[in-house]
């Protein structure tokens, strides 16, 4: 499904990505929302789920924010309007939500996030706000007023007290109500604000954007192993000082050369970021790539028990392709493997299903028969 409207993918990157909001108008067409509220609410009661109510005359004071799991109590407490119910990652939990976000994939599949659902009473809101990520906000039921307003970051004044980042001063500049089908794209560090018309719900496509120190830490980790003692800070350009305890500017030059010397690899940053960018958003509760040994002729037989395959909910996959290798990234895991797997690795990685006779027919190098057994076996990929 094309959920771009009058855009092409080639238009919305070049003119919107990460530049400016653009509001589409029925983006699909006659969209149903995937759960019921009180399903919604069902999965806010549940240990494993990330959850929050925000009310904005909370019992406690403006902008009340409370994390789940939650009870029939808590949502007997609530007051009549003005409260949002907001739950994380429901992809991983509701299939209809991962197929969902397929229809985002013209974005690297190893950006998207994952898939929140907001309900909210009548005029339910999470207050004029900026996030550090780029967002689709689909329009699932009922109606929402978007407002958007200034460019934000973290020198931007919030208010004090609330334990949700609330905006001080909020500049608006265009404002839409949303039907269900609508979409509205958002920049990163851009304020909104959306408030509810009526009881609606929200499904926000988010994408995941590290920061520099988390991708810096990562590649210096990555970095370290290959570094020896005779690795060291240099300086045969040395030239009279007029201070003997002056650290110059060409000292910090020189610092700054070896420093990119250390990480200046290509294979090491793309492995940076396919560990990285694989990793499980939560680590406890989804499945872990581990490496034994199978026989394929189980691995086979297993496959046979079914006709169709295809990712566990939690899984993330991805790939890079060097002169020599294909490597394939898994849960934070890389596995190496000859580059004559190319075509394999990428269909494995772009598509969100498989069939059995695809997997037992394309699976033919050792590397890759044991790949496909740990990934089968560690239920990264499970019958559906």
């Amino acid at each position: 499904m094309h959920v771009l409207g009058h855009l092409s993918v080639d238009e919305f990157l070049r003119d919107y990505w990460q530049k400016k909001p653009v509001l589409i108008r029925q983006a699909i067409p006659g969209f149903k929302p995937l759960l019921a509220a009180d399903e919604l609410a069902g999965l806010s009661l549940e240990e494993d789920i990330e959850s929050r109510l925000i009310a904005e005359e909370g019992a406690t004071g403006p902008w009340e924010v409370k994390k789940g799991p939650f009870t029939e109590t808590d949502y007997r407490d609530l007051p009549h309007n003005k409260w949002t119910l907001l739950v994380q990652a429901v992809d991983q939990w509701v299939p209809e939500a991962a197929e969902l976000l397929e229809h985002f994939r013209f974005i690297p599949s190893w950006r998207i996030d994952d898939l929140m659902i907001s309900y909210a009473t009548d005029g339910g809101s999470v207050g004029p706000h900026w996030d550090q990520y780029d967002v689709f906000l689909l329009q699932a039921e009922g109606q929402r007023e978007w407002r958007v307003g200034q460019m934000c970051s973290e020198k931007s004044s919030i208010l004090e007290g609330p334990s949700v980042k609330i905006l001080a001063d909020f500049a608006e500049t265009d404002r839409w109500v949303l039907e269900p089908g609508d979409m509205l794209y958002l920049p990163p560090g851009l304020a909104h604000w959306g408030i509810s018309q009526g009881e609606c719900m929200t499904y926000s496509i988010g994408f995941r954007a590290p920061s520099s120190s988390e991708l810096l830490e990562r590649a210096i980790d990555s970095a370290l192993p290959q570094l020896t003692e005779d690795d060291r800070y240099s300086d045969p350009d040395l030239s009279i000082q007029s201070s003997p305890s002056e650290i110059t500017g060409h000292a910090a030059e020189r610092l700054k050369t070896l420093l990119i010397k250390a990480i200046d690899d290509p294979a090491l940053l793309k492995a940076t970021l396919g560990q990285l960018m694989t990793e499980a958003k939560y680590d406890e509760q989804a499945p872990v790539y581990e490496v034994t040994d199978h026989d394929w002729a189980d691995t086979v037989n297993t496959l046979q028990e079914a006709d169709q395959w295809g990712r566990h909910p939690q899984a993330r996959f991805a790939y890079n392709i060097d002169d020599s290798s294909v490597a394939f990234y898994c849960q934070g895991e890389v596995v190496r493997l000859p580059v004559s797997c190319c075509d394999t690795i990428k269909q494995l990685c772009d598509s969100p299903y498989f069939d059995s006779e695809w997997l037992i027919g394309s699976f033919v190098e050792p590397e890759t028969k044991n790949l496909l057994s740990n990934l089968i076996f560690c239920d990264l990929i499970v019958a559906i």
